[in-house]
């Protein structure tokens, strides 16, 4: 590993968070001065006390943007890939100021796919999982692989938004995951991948701050929407791009927290009857704040998982499938101890928890539609935030 790179993949992420922790605060006083982009608690499922922007997502763009632009080769793959961004973030910014409706944005978002996939970033090749097979991979063909890419693209920018509820959940698990790829990418000698992964982890990393509870402005579906659609296009440069048995694996591992709880959404929904899109009450971290956990806890747990996902995508990368499946099999046990000894199956919160421990900071618009998120109000800011128009997040499935 050149240590030049490993130089420019530290500029890399240093630009993106200096950029992003400047432009947060910025992008929070315009929005609370103008009333534009601010999520105003006005129904019994947003649980914040007090007006929040939700805009924040500019802040990871722009930091990202200037990164990308300033370290990274723009070659065909990659403008493809930042001018499908820009669509995204025109229509989640217009999303978060006025909700549009959801077949429009999956219209949009299904255009920026193919914007990618004009560009020549496809998913062409996977593993074969049949391990009685002499063939190793699957060569899509062109068609196969245009659909597949251009669904894989929409599910992972959509799953970004499922998991954003809780005040730092979203942007953390994020920023886990982006990690994870970037540490992928230089194992796999891909040095622009790379350099584009440092960038949205500096971007995240930058956010992050002003959005840990209790926050004090949410990214939006501008943020989660352009994050979900930087890992899904990135994934497919840097992870289904190498070809080895664990080319199919890795992607799903690092993604795998927000992919079971966009599927596992869909899923019960479907199973009730409802519309997919709807919002409800039933992800993940809705079931930990349902059982006592307050929302640090919650977040905390699910970062853990998410960490736990991605070493094993890194330790398959670089040690093989014996080792990551061992390592996963004795983090599961591990987790599982803990379940039963420290108490987290607990049902209910103990007597003495505060009223905001207990409350969910939940998003819960799956695909955009304004969410439910709990905010503490009670915050040293809190005063300011009523004075300013707010300090607290608008949140999206």
């Amino acid at each position: 590993m050149p240590s030049e790179l490993i130089i420019w993949v530290i500029a890399s992420l240093v630009t993106a968070f200096i950029v992003s922790f400047v432009c947060t605060p910025v992008v929070r006083q315009f929005a609370n001065r103008s009333g534009i982009g601010v999520d105003v608690p006005k129904d019994n499922r947003r649980m914040h006390k007090v007006p929040i922007p939700r805009i924040g997502g500019l802040a990871i763009f722009l930091g990202f943007m200037i990164s990308v632009l300033v370290f990274c080769e723009v070659d065909s793959g990659l403008r493809g890939i930042l001018i499908g961004l820009v669509l995204i973030v025109v229509i989640s910014l217009i999303d978060d100021i006025s909700p549009l409706p959801a077949l429009l944005r999956f219209a949009v978002q299904t255009a920026a796919a193919i914007i990618v996939v004009a560009h020549g970033v496809r998913i062409e090749f996977l593993s074969n999982i049949n391990i009685f097979s002499d063939q190793a991979y699957l060569h899509l063909g062109e068609w196969i692989s245009n659909i597949v890419t251009v669904i894989w693209i929409v599910a992972i920018t959509n799953s970004v938004n499922f998991i954003d509820g809780l005040d730092g959940l979203a942007v953390g698990v994020s920023t886990i995951s982006s990690l994870c790829m970037l540490i992928i990418a230089l194992l796999v000698s891909e040095p622009n991948v790379a350099l584009v992964m440092a960038a949205l982890v500096g971007a995240c990393a930058g956010f992050m701050p002003y959005n840990l509870n209790p926050a004090k402005i949410f990214m939006g579906d501008v943020g989660a929407m352009s994050i979900g659609f930087i890992l899904a296009t990135i994934s497919i440069q840097g992870l289904f791009k190498f070809y080895a048995v664990i080319s199919f694996a890795v992607p799903f591992l690092i993604l795998a927290l927000p992919i079971f709880d966009e599927v596992f959404a869909v899923v019960r929904r479907l199973l009730k009857g409802q519309n997919p899109m709807s919002p409800d009450r039933g992800h993940v971290h809705h079931r930990l704040i349902d059982m006592g956990f307050n929302q640090k806890q919650a977040v905390a747990i699910m970062y853990t998982m998410s960490g736990i996902l991605g070493l094993t995508a890194v330790v398959l990368t670089a040690s093989g499938e014996i080792r990551a499946m061992f390592l996963l099999l004795a983090f599961l046990l591990v987790g599982f101890v803990a379940w039963r000894l420290i108490g987290f199956g607990r049902k209910t919160a103990p007597p003495d928890e505060t009223a905001d421990s207990a409350e969910p900071s939940a998003q819960d618009e799956p695909d955009g539609e304004p969410s439910d998120r709990a905010s503490e109000a009670e915050t040293s800011d809190g005063a300011s935030a009523k004075e300013d128009k707010g300090d607290s997040e608008s949140g999206k499935d």
